[in-house]
């Protein structure tokens, strides 16, 4: 006969950001945990709200079935001596299984015939495996950060109230640090603070919906939703999409409730994406647009409580807004008085990493990569990408990205609009940080994609430079993002065109080289070169070398300077060709040969 399992572990408020991966690995651990313990079932639901976390499992046997395993021993001719008697080892196999010499089997394997210990187990009643089972899948639910609580060795993301453990609609009998399961929950903290019980998983919910709880995550982003958008349109605009924003909404609420409030008309001088960050970081408020797509003065909050006279959060909330939105204010009023070019020199100041050296230093490599790529694939906007390049890492030392750092680049580009730049180049400015994340906005114009490449490359060939290399578990300097950044911005339509001499171009000039003569480097045990290599010549064919060698007569290996020219080179030259001083026959790119000790030919080692 099918059952249902019910278990609600009942918590502090929980942050909105476990919720989502607890319900994912709450499933999968029961699951791993049922099938282990051979109990089938049928569809598994997890539900959760800042308080709660619920699992229903429907479909579950009453019994265990039996099962019968048969562990192979010694063979035959080690267990048995040439009488029959059993050895040392079969004494031993039967002593190690819980059984008898005398019920040891033969069994019939494809390497012979081996003693074999069959034992029969009988099922135990669902609900003792399922006390066994969930005192261990509650320890074992993992969150970003767990915490204890009184003098207590359990662990969880916040401290445990209550549990609900039902089979069939009987308490399954655990504890989990000093609370005892049972079948009473609770409703809203606010609104129904009171216990109820509970039968199984259809009464919980009816009984969470008169106590003004709404369990199931998907119900309340439904209702979240579609409240908001119809306070939208009645205050005369259109919500604002922020994805990302509704779901932690969901998360953060029990009941929801929508208010809308507004704000005063002069903050709208202030960059409406200061606006929209200030009130969607600090506040979690939903913004609203006119049909031109213009912020509105006004914003939407979800509450965890129904109100009798909603005013009064209304102004809670507009006077906490004000506060955030008159310090943006002020930022940007005193951030327009020092232009961005004034403000590159303190760029000096800030230390972009211990051995990567300032912000500034890094901003005069990655200029000259972004002015090398213009140079090369667009040179009419050279000009604008150096200039792009220069101004773009100005804006972090100004008081508005320093209180609010999501708007980095953003005020780079109002800044310099303001300041009378030409907009190819405030646009760039703002795009050079493209793409922040997976699937998110590339860069529109060449400008803003030469310079946001230029900046990429250098992290990147910087940090592998100096040891800062990204493990299978760490990347503190998000290497992985840039990399795919670069590829995402190469495999853009528009950019297919640059393609061919980009790759031409960024293989002759080498990253990691470009980047060490730009830091002043010397020659040292720290950035290793080839010296020589083996590679002679005969009437047979050519002999291969090392691949840390680079020579124009072995197609095909990789090198560390000139791998761009090898790989091109469909056969080796010429005997003729191969007979000519080293002098005269150095690769394209122009880094001429050098002879060691030996006779044999190798690439000098270069300073920086």
């Amino acid at each position: 006969m099918n059952k249902e399992l019910f278990l609600e572990i009942g918590t502090e408020e929980i942050p909105a950001g476990f919720l989502p991966k607890a319900m994912a690995d709450m499933e999968a651990m029961i699951r791993k945990e049922l099938e282990h313990a051979r109990l089938s079932f049928g569809e598994i639901r997890t539900l959760a709200t800042p308080r709660r976390l619920v699992l229903c499992v429907q479909g579950l046997p009453a019994l265990q079935p039996d099962a019968e395993t048969c562990a192979l021993g010694p063979a035959k001719n080690i267990a048995f001596d040439s009488e029959g008697k059993p050895s040392k080892a079969a004494e031993g196999f039967a002593r190690g299984q819980g059984v008898s010499v005398a019920d040891l089997q033969l069994v019939s394997t494809d390497k012979g015939e081996y003693v074999a210990a069959v034992k029969k187990e009988s099922g135990r009643p669902a609900p003792d495996l399922l006390a066994e089972i969930l005192p261990r899948f509650i320890a074992n639910i993992p969150f970003r950060k767990s915490m204890r609580w009184s003098d207590l060795d359990v662990r969880f993301a916040r401290p445990i109230h209550w549990i609900v453990a039902l089979f069939d609609g009987v308490v399954i009998p655990f504890s989990f640090g000093t609370v005892q399961s049972g079948n009473i929950s609770r409703g809203h903290r606010f609104m129904a603070n009171q216990p109820f019980p509970v039968r199984d998983c259809a009464h919980y919910l009816e009984e969470c919906e008169r106590h003004f709880v709404i369990p199931d995550p998907a119900q309340r982003k439904d209702t979240i939703r579609r409240e908001i958008h119809r306070v939208a349109k009645a205050a005369g605009g259109h919500l604002l999409p922020d994805e990302g924003l509704l779901d932690e909404v969901t998360y953060l609420v029990e009941y929801p409730s929508v208010v809308k409030g507004g704000f005063s008309t002069v903050f709208l001088d202030v960059p409406k994406e200061v606006l929209i960050t200030s009130m969607r970081s600090h506040q979690r408020y939903f913004s609203i647009v006119d049909d031109n797509g213009r912020l509105m003065p006004g914003f939407i909050t979800i509450n965890n409580t129904l109100t009798e006279d909603p005013s009064v959060v209304v102004k809670g909330n507009e006077r906490v807004l004000r506060a955030r939105l008159s310090d943006a204010r002020f930022f940007f009023e005193e951030d327009k008085k020092i232009s961005l070019e004034a403000r590159v020199e303190s760029l000096k100041q800030v230390v972009y990493q211990q051995k990567l050296g300032t912000s500034f230093e890094k901003m005069e490599r990655f200029r000259a990569l972004a002015e090398g790529l213009a140079e090369s694939l667009n040179p009419a906007v050279r000009a604008k990408a150096s200039r792009a390049a220069f101004l773009c890492k100005a804006d972090l030392v100004t008081g508005m990205v320093g209180e609010f750092p999501e708007v980095q680049g953003i005020m780079g580009r109002e800044y310099a609009l303001l300041q009378g730049e030409d907009p190819e180049v405030a646009v760039a400015i703002a795009e050079h940080y493209r793409p922040t994340q997976a699937g998110g906005d590339l860069p529109t114009s060449d400008i803003g994609a030469f310079v946001s490449m230029a900046d990429k490359v250098d992290t990147i060939c910087g940090c592998f430079g100096v040891g800062l290399i990204p493990t299978g578990s760490a990347d503190p300097y998000a290497l992985r993002r840039c990399a795919l950044g670069v590829i995402n911005i190469v495999q853009t339509p528009w950019m297919r065109q640059w393609r061919p001499a980009a790759t031409t171009w960024w293989m002759r000039r080498h990253g990691s080289a470009h980047w060490r003569r730009s830091r002043g480097a010397t020659t040292s045990s720290r950035w290793p070169w080839p010296s020589s290599a083996s590679a002679t010549s005969s009437r047979k064919g050519w002999r291969q070398p090392s691949t840390r060698s680079c020579f124009r007569t072995v197609p095909n290996k990789s090198c560390m300077r000139h791998s761009w020219r090898c790989r091109q080179m469909s056969r080796p030259p010429s005997r003729a060709a191969s007979m000519l001083p080293h002098w005269q026959r150095s690769p394209p790119c122009g880094v001429p040969w050098t002879s060691s000790s030996t006779g044999s030919w190798s690439w000098p080692r270069m300073n920086g």
